[in-house]
Formats: C-alpha cells, sequence, structure tokens
C-alpha cells in the first residue's frame, strides 16, 4: 500500500490534512522515504531515514497522529512547537490532533523543516558509542 492509498481510506474529512501533511514531509525532508507499515499495533505511513523512521503518520479512532522522532529527541523543538499548536495534545515524541484547526499547515511545515537537518541515524549511532 502506498501513502496515498493509506490516507485515501481515512476518514473523507482527514484526508486534507494528513495529504497536505504527507505533502510537507516530502517536500521539506529529502532524507525520507515514506512506507506503509505497522507501527504500534496499527498501519501508518512511516517515513525512514535509511532504515531508520524519523517520522510517522496515522489515522486512529479518536485522532490523527505525527509522530515525529527528532522532537521526541530534541527538547528544544519539542519546547517551541507545544505552545504554537495549543490545539493539539502534545506527548513525547507526537502530535496528536481531531481536526484540521489544531494543526495549522504554516507551523507543521516549519516543524517538518526544522526537523530535517536532523539525522537520526547520526544521533544514534552517537547513543551507541557514549555507551
Amino acid at each position: 500500500m502506498t501513502a496515498t492509498e493509506y490516507i485515501s481510506q481515512q476518514l473523507p474529512e482527514r484526508q486534507p490534512i494528513m495529504t497536505a501533511l504527507h505533502d510537507a514531509i516530502m517536500a521539506n525532508d529529502k532524507t525520507v522515504v515514506s512506507v506503509v507499515e505497522p507501527m504500534m499495533g496499527k498501519e501508518m505511513i512511516i517515513y525512514k531515514e535509511a532504515t531508520t523512521m524519523k517520522y510517522a503518520l496515522s489515522g486512529v479512532k479518536a485522532h490523527i497522529s505525527l509522530h515525529c522522532l527528532p522532537m521526541y529527541m530534541n527538547p528544544t523543538i519539542h519546547q517551541k512547537y507545544e505552545p504554537l499548536l495549543p490545539l493539539a495534545k502534545f506527548q513525547k515524541g507526537c502530535v496528536n490532533f481531531t481536526f484540521e484547526e489544531a494543526m495549522p499547515m504554516e507551523i507543521a511545515t516549519q516543524l517538518i523543516a526544522d526537523c530535517a537537518g536532523i539525522s537520526i541515524v547520526a544521533m544514534l549511532e552517537n547513543r551507541k558509542k557514549k555507551k
């Protein structure tokens, strides 16, 4: 299944924001490729840098989730974007929201642009070396 096919299976009201998020990730982070695979027991679009998940996008029963590993590993990014997206629910590495207004594309695109320069592969390698 492709990302487009995955999005087409979502609720009709979710499809525009999920398409816009997918397009923003692909346009602003040239280090990733998208695949649809299971993660956390659910199929979702996973954006991989090499073989490592960098972002994921999913539509579940209650909300849409944008998983963002650079945000999880960089508290400065988390602290910057949480107040900019007050209608969304932040967890350590993901942003959950139920309606399009909670994730303005201008802010979401800037989040991806800020994360694009962070190499998850390099970050994980550095962590291994420190152990």
